[in-house]
């Protein structure tokens, strides 16, 4: 489902005039004033996706997550799970697998940027897609619901995502 950043940014205002911090599967451990919502819930943060360098054999597209000011700042570790990817709200049925060191916690939060890796084979089977959904993952387990970024980008068989990192 294609999300716009009205409906985005709907969802964040209103997430901000009701939400508290409960427990869950997955608490994301707050770092930042304990009335502020955590910037690590999807409707408290945006995703877009760049293009990257490539590497041998590899076409990189980078997600950058930021927080608006106004959210507590979060801790993340390891790759999002449940990333399903889709062009023009068509679901493309790509699954991904991970890479990379999956417990190494990062913060996130305002002023704070996060991103991750989307590894794709250059095997010229690439199909373009305009957005990927995922669940990201505190240190303790997953963050509940799903973040949506978008931007051009292609994804095929054996794409594969790195862990969250600090930095834009």
């Amino acid at each position: 489902m294609r999300t716009s950043r009205t409906t985005v940014t709907a969802i964040v205002a209103a997430v901000a005039l009701t939400a508290v911090v409960s427990g869950g599967a997955a608490q994301a451990a707050t770092t930042g004033a304990a009335a502020a919502p955590s910037a690590c819930r999807p409707a408290n943060h945006l995703a877009k996706i760049t293009r990257d360098q490539a590497s041998a054999g590899h076409v990189h597209f980078r997600v950058t997550l930021t927080a608006p000011r106004g959210y507590a700042a979060c801790r993340l570790a390891g790759s999002p799970t449940g990333v399903a990817f889709a062009l023009h709200g068509t679901p493309l049925g790509t699954t991904a697998g991970r890479y990379g060191d999956q417990g190494a916690p990062v913060t996130f939060g305002p002023g704070r940027p996060v991103h991750f890796d989307i590894q794709v084979p250059n095997d010229g089977h690439a199909v373009p897609a305009d957005e990927a959904s995922f669940t990201l993952r505190a240190p303790g387990g997953e963050i509940p619901g799903t973040s949506v970024a978008e931007g051009r980008f292609e994804v095929t068989a054996g794409t594969v995502i790195g862990p969250v990192r600090p930095g834009s």
